[in-house]
């Protein structure tokens, strides 16, 4: 499919209002999901470079900004992985290559939040409590999101991994928290004498039990994962697994492993969490980026193998599964001078799942020429990143609109949500 451009994506809109749109790649939400979906968050701190991870190749500005680091056309050496002929995808996501082929992904590309600033700190403030303004909430628009979600009220919706619960989290809706531990784990006799001592106390009985439960939920999961890989039988070709013989499972990295693992472990239980959130770090890349190799196609790798693990511990849950991949900003469109980029505006955002509809790139593209550029500099954004958060939240969650508007998002009315993003 060709890069969407600018006149054809106004005029969707304009057909979206009057109600009579047709297509199959850009409309505005309306329907609510009939099964017991999934939705995973994951916040990419640090501002990843859009135009790496998602080159336009197909744009003449592209190489001249990028010099060394530019990516080559799909099918040639080094050269980016095909998405529709105009974008392609960085070389190290081949699990992310794969399900835009099964068509599981939904690439949006020139989106950005309502912030306009450099800041990591006000930019990820914005990313997270859903307004317009750095600060202006201390509450997250998912935590508000699972709190207007229809239908039976499980007393703990979703699911925050990591040392902290971030912001997008924190709100009205009750959550519950894992991250991993440091210590040693306690005997049974020790334990024993806790749950004694914690019996009578009706907060605390209760907190150990959630404990003890998410614990048992990630031992389950880990000890999926515990199975080894397959040794090359004899006469195994070159990828390393005989002809016939099963491929080896996916295995994230360990920065990565035991908080997707525990993601899925609690996605799996039927009557668990319906939402998890995680976040990564080290997307700063002011220095040595890299192009096709080095320090950024690294971490990529590293964030497309943790995707990977996350679906095949999924099992068959991932069919009702949709991950969403955001980040604070971009960076600039232009090599700096330490062979890295620096803060920029608009960047990409990736949408995976077995309920994803995808197979697609959705951008209002404006292009990498001087006069395109945001100041002069930046991929100018041309796509709001809430219609991509409304639109998930509304066909895949639930979510009514109208609550949309204005309790999860405030003052987002012109941020029209997208449809058709999950599969009904």
């Amino acid at each position: 499919m060709s890069v969407m451009k600018r006149r054809e994506f106004l005029h969707l809109g304009a057909l979206a209002a009057g109600g009579t749109l047709v297509t199959s790649r850009l409309c505005f939400a309306r329907a609510a999901p009939a099964r017991r979906s999934r939705f995973v968050l994951v916040i990419l701190r640090g501002a990843l470079d859009g135009l790496a991870a998602v080159p336009p190749v197909g744009d003449r500005d592209y190489a001249h900004l990028r010099g060394e680091f530019a990516l080559r056309a799909p099918g040639e050496p080094k050269g980016a992985l095909p998405l529709d002929g105009f974008f392609g995808l960085h070389p190290s996501l081949a699990f992310l290559g794969q399900s835009y082929a099964a068509r599981e992904l939904v690439v949006f590309h020139a989106a950005a939040s309502p912030y306009r600033e450099r800041s990591h700190f006000d930019g990820q403030d914005v990313l997270e409590n859903g307004t317009p303004t750095a600060h202006a909430s201390q509450s997250g628009w998912l935590n508000r999101a699972l709190a207007q979600v229809p239908g039976e009220r499980r007393r703990e919706a979703g699911v925050a991994l990591g040392q902290n619960v971030p912001l997008v989290m924190r709100g009205p809706a009750e959550v519950a928290s894992w991250s991993p531990s440091k210590l040693a784990g306690l005997d049974d006799d020790t334990l024993a004498r806790i749950t004694d001592l914690y019996s009578k106390d009706p907060v605390l009985s209760v907190r150990l039990a959630d404990a003890l439960m998410a614990d048992s939920i990630v031992a389950g999961s880990s000890d999926a994962m515990a199975q080894p890989e397959m040794a090359p039988a004899p006469g195994a070709g070159a990828a390393g697994t005989a002809q016939g013989a099963p491929a080896p499972r996916p295995q994230a990295p360990p920065q990565y492993a035991e908080i997707v693992r525990a993601a899925a472990g609690f996605l799996r239980q039927e009557d668990g969490p319906q939402v998890a959130v995680f976040d990564t770090t080290g997307w700063d890349t002011h220095a040595n980026e890299g192009g096709a190799e080095g320090q950024l196609a690294g971490r990529l790798a590293a964030l497309d193998k943790g995707l990977a693990t996350l679906k095949e511990e999924l099992g068959p849950t991932w069919k009702d599964t949709a991950v969403l991949l955001v980040t604070e900003f971009g960076r600039t469109a232009a090599i700096n001078g330490t062979r890295g980029t620096d803060h920029g505006t608009a960047t990409m955002s990736f949408l995976v799942g077995g309920a994803v509809a995808g197979g697609r790139v959705v951008a209002d593209w404006p292009g990498l020429s001087g006069r395109g550029l945001y100041q002069g500099r930046d991929l100018m954004p041309t796509l709001d990143l809430r219609s991509v958060l409304k639109g998930v939240l509304e066909e895949h969650l639930g979510v009514p609109a109208r609550a949309l508007d204005t309790t999860v998002f405030p003052q987002s009315e012109r941020a029209r949500a997208l449809r058709g993003l999950v599969r009904t």
